[in-house]
Parts: C-alpha cells; structure tokens; sequence
C-alpha cells in the first residue's frame, strides 16, 4: 500500500477531492453491507487473478533493459509521490497514443498505449506517469476506501437496473478522479505545463504544443459558451488543462469552479447520490423556515410533514438563505419546493387562505412567483378568480 509520504506540501495538495469524501461518507453510511462485500479480501483476491490474467492476454510486458528511460520516469515518479511498489510496464495495441493503470493493492501496472514513449519529452513522460501514478496512490490511501468506492460504481453500473442516480454518480467520481490524476502529473513534471501538452498530444495527436497557448483557447471557449462538461469518463481536455493550472496556481476558488464547470447547481435532472442527499436536507430545511411562521404548524400539516420524513424535529435548522441561489440551485428545484410548500398549504382547510399567501410570498422571494400562481391553477385546480385575488393581496403585501 502507498503511504502518505513524500513532501509535506504533497500530501496536503494531493489530498482526495471532496466529492471523492463525500462519496465514499455517502456509501459507508447508507451501504454498509455493499460496503463490506466490496471491501472483502475475497472479492479483491478475485479482482486481482482477473487483471493478471488480462495483463498476460492482452499486452506485452516491457522490461527495464530494453526500456530504461522509460522505468527511469517511472520510479522517479514514484518516489517523487510516495509510491512503495515494484511497478510493471506494458504495450497494448492500437495506434492511438493513450495510457491506463490496472490497480493491483501493492502493485502498480502501467500500460501504454499507441507510440506515446516516442513522442513525448522527457518532461512529458514525467507528467504521464504522474498521471497515471496518482490514480494509484488514490487507491491506496486511507485503507483503499476511494478504490473501493470505485469499484461499489462499477459492480452497479454492470447491473440493467441502475438508477439514474448511480450512473451520474459514477460518473462524476471518474470526471473527479481525472482532475484528482492530472495534479499528479504537474506535481510529478513540476509544472502544469507538460501535464497540459501532454493531454493535448494524447487527445488531439498535435506533435508540439504550446500550453500558454491552448489555456488561451480554453479561456475563449468559456467566455463563450461556459456549459457543463458533458465528459462522461474524463472531461473535456480544455477544463482538464483549466483545473490543472487553476491548482499548480493555487487558485482558491478552483472547487468551486469544479463544481459549476463539471457538476453545476443543484438539479432535478442530474441528481446523483450526494446531490440527493443535499436535496433531502434543502428540502428539510426549506420547509423548517416556512413553519417559522407557527401559525402554519397546524396538526394537519405536521402531519403531512412526517409523512415526508418520520424523523421530523421540533428543532430542525431552516435553510440557510443564500441556499437556492441560482449559482447553488437551479428553477427545477425552486419549482419542486413550491409544490412542497404547495402540498402543505392546502392540507388544513381552515387556514388555507393564510397558506397559500405564505407559500406565494416565500415563491416570490425565490423568483418563482409567477410558476408557482400558474400551479395553482394547473395542479391545484384552483379558479381563475381565487388565483388573481391572491396576486392581488401579494401585490399589496409588496
């Protein structure tokens, strides 16, 4: 297993992302039986004949002596990154230039794809093997819970009956776990630079590359159109070039720029595990701040309240306010509260009139007024007249 050593300013900059912790804490709480299967010497025993099988019928073993320069980066690297391991190097096929690390607890097996050792410098070659070396030493860390939260995504995804929610999940740990491997190769090559012209060479086959170059490409791009990533195992090569110089420069906003560039604001249709979870607590604490009115609190809607969550508090903490701003939340799940708040409203019908102009004012404050009237009259079936006497007492309160 990698320790936790080399320079200081390593192990603290190299540290797992925090949607790699949030992750993991997610499925040690919620899945602690899919947990422990994974995390059993049996199924890794298993993993483990598999990938040698695999590594002997698909690829040719490269040795030392035939391949000295390339072995010389290797170990470097892995000193360099606190890596105690015999490593392994082998060609596949194809003529595309790529590379992967097939993780073995204890030992690293690089193969190298395509004619990558010829056409990288030798600072190139460094920042390779940084980046596929960071992928181990992520495995290896902490008892081998980022591997194993790993491959609990995998085993699901082979499942047909995947949620939409662990395919997004999975996939935003791979996008993470690519930044997480591009700031080994800068820190492995001692510059962002060769961790860029390599992903450059790599993804778009140019023979030179100029990095301050194509990080002004990618600062055009998303002056221009700064949408998501739609990477679905690695992002886009240009926000890898972005968040990889963002972090050599020690950007202190770089996490939240990973998250607007590769997750954005919380949203019904992208929900994956961790999201879910902040949408249960937004949901909790958006309708704890609309029963600080007590008035609200009737028998009939706390009864309603728990039957959303049994567990319901007294004490239960409001939502923050800045909360669903736009940057944090998106209208789809403005519009989802409204109908939660909707829902309680009309639960107790002695105070529905009182409700519902609570529940129209806090959907004013969130910029959905007007949707939250016209679900009043498409979803609530409520009269045309009840809807513009409300908006009329909204236009006074205001």
């Amino acid at each position: 297993m990698a320790a936790e050593r080399g320079p200081p300013e390593f192990v603290e900059a190299l540290a797992p992302l925090p949607y790699h912790r949030a992750l993991v804490a997610h499925l040690k709480a919620e899945e602690p039986e899919v947990w422990a299967w994974a995390s059993s010497f049996e199924v890794q025993e298993q993993n483990r004949q598999d990938v040698r099988a695999g590594l002997l019928r698909d690829t040719y073993r490269l040795t030392a002596e035939a391949h000295p320069a390339a072995y010389a980066a290797c170990h470097s690297v892995m000193a360099r990154l606190g890596i105690d391991a015999p490593a392994t190097l082998y060609q596949a096929g194809g003529a595309t230039m790529n590379a992967a690390l097939m993780y073995l607890p204890g030992e690293a097996h690089v193969i190298l794809h395509g004619p990558i050792l010829e056409q990288l410098s030798d600072g190139e070659l460094l920042a390779l093997m940084g980046h596929e070396l960071a992928h181990y030493r992520l495995w290896s860390i902490e008892q081998g819970d980022f591997y194993t939260a790993s491959r609990i995504l995998d085993q699901t995804l082979a499942n047909p009956g995947a949620a939409p929610s662990h395919v997004q999940s999975a996939r935003l740990y791979g996008l993470y776990t690519e930044i997480y491997a591009d700031r080994g190769a800068a820190f492995a090559a001692d510059d962002a630079g060769p961790a860029i012209t390599t992903l450059v060479k790599v993804h778009a086959g140019a023979a030179t590359v100029d990095p301050a170059a194509y990080l002004a490409q990618a600062a055009e791009l998303e002056t221009a159109d700064p949408s998501l990533s739609q990477g679905y195992s690695h992002p886009e090569t240009f926000l890898r070039a972005q968040a990889v110089d963002r972090w050599r420069r020690g950007d202190p906003q770089l996490d939240g720029w990973l998250r607007r560039r590769l997750q954005g604001p919380l949203s019904l249709g992208r929900l994956d595990l961790v999201d879910q979870a902040e949408l249960t607590r937004v949901t909790r604490g958006f309708i704890a701040r609309f029963l600080e009115d007590r008035t609200l609190a009737s028998e009939e809607v706390m009864t309603q309240v728990r039957r959303y969550f049994p567990d319901w508090r007294d004490d239960e903490p409001p939502l923050e306010p800045d909360a669903l701003l736009p940057d944090r939340a998106d209208d789809s799940v403005r519009d989802y509260l409204g109908f939660v708040m909707l829902d309680l409203a009309l639960v107790d019908v002695d105070q529905r009139d009182h409700a519902l102009l609570a529940a129209a004012r806090a959907a004013g404050v969130l910029g959905r007024g007007d949707a939250f009237l016209e679900a009043l009259k498409r979803d609530a079936k409520l009269g045309r007249r009840e809807v513009d006497a409300l908006a009329r007492k909204l236009k006074a309160a205001a």
